[in-house]
């Protein structure tokens, strides 16, 4: 006699699909940053995040034009979806000059202290409340990017200090982003971000046009970088319908992770000890508030 099957209810698929979409875009993230050090190494920034907007911008369109029309860029204030645009330009540029003279794991593990400045100033500008955990959790996060940015590690201070500029424009990108998600779709601000910063890097082009000028292969590969970007946020996206931010939040993590990992395969970079507690207990900070906050 055969036991009746249980089939998985359609809450906990739903779930595991959000999941397995956050556990991809962190990896297409990761990869993501690991080919910008590799083409930042080699040439002028403006015009490899030129090319990453633009393809994002025809991709978008491309693939979303048909579905949403008009409703792809009308926007109900534009002023706010334009500076939200920007402070994301701000923040890629910073981003893709600290990849350069930074290890990958490192780079990203010390900007992702931006979810906890979001946190924090959440509360006088948003008035949401900072609870005891997540205070302590923001001083651990912190004390994980001394930790790494020690004077000891070898890391570069002005790559240093671009991370936090990243960390600063990511923090103001956020708190814009949980402003405007009360008046504006999804597709429209991800519209914008992507015509902002194709408008934004292409003015740089002349004065990023005298240095090398890319082989075939480092121009699929700044092609290919506008394609993994725009792919890992639909999936982000798509996750968020699939399951609670509670339950997907702590997966974002795993972009540490992924960026360590690739950048030792191809970079032969392996954080030393130290830096990878510094890591953990960043990682280890923002699943504790992620879990905390889903109960």
């Amino acid at each position: 006699m055969t036991s009746p099957s249980i089939s998985p209810s359609p809450r906990s698929e739903g779930a595991l699909k959000g999941v397995a979409l956050v556990v991809a875009a962190t990896f297409l993230f990761g990869l993501s940053d690991t080919v910008s050090k590799h083409l930042a190494m080699l040439y002028a920034v403006p015009l490899l995040l030129a090319v990453r907007y633009s393809v994002n911008l025809v991709l978008l369109m491309g693939v979303m034009m048909p579905r949403h029309g008009t409703g792809l860029w009308r926007t109900n204030r534009l002023g706010l979806v334009v500076l939200r645009g920007a402070c994301l330009a701000a923040a890629s540029i910073s981003m893709v000059f600290a990849l350069r003279v930074m290890p990958v794991g490192e780079t990203v593990a010390i900007i992702y202290i931006a979810p906890f400045l979001v946190m924090l100033a959440a509360g006088p500008i948003l008035g949401e409340k900072v609870s005891l955990i997540g205070w302590l959790a923001a001083t651990c996060s912190f004390l994980g990017v001394l930790i790494i940015a020690r004077p000891s590690s070898g890391l570069d201070p002005i790559g240093v200090a671009l991370c936090l500029v990243n960390a600063g424009c990511a923090t103001v990108y956020h708190l814009l982003t949980r402003m405007l998600t009360r008046t504006e779709t999804t597709m429209a601000m991800l519209f914008h971000t992507a015509l902002v910063g194709t408008v934004v890097f292409a003015a740089f082009l002349p004065w990023s046009l005298g240095g090398a000028m890319p082989s075939p292969f480092d121009a699929g590969l700044m092609v290919v970088l506008g394609v993994l970007g725009t792919v890992g946020h639909l999936m982000f996206t798509a996750a968020y319908r699939e399951a609670p931010a509670s339950l997907l939040a702590p997966v974002n993590y795993l972009h540490i992770v992924w960026a360590a990992i690739l950048g030792w395969l191809v970079f032969s970079h392996m954080p030393d000890g130290l830096a990878l507690i510094g890591m953990a207990m960043i990682m280890a900070s923002g699943v504790a508030v992620a879990v905390l906050a889903g109960r």
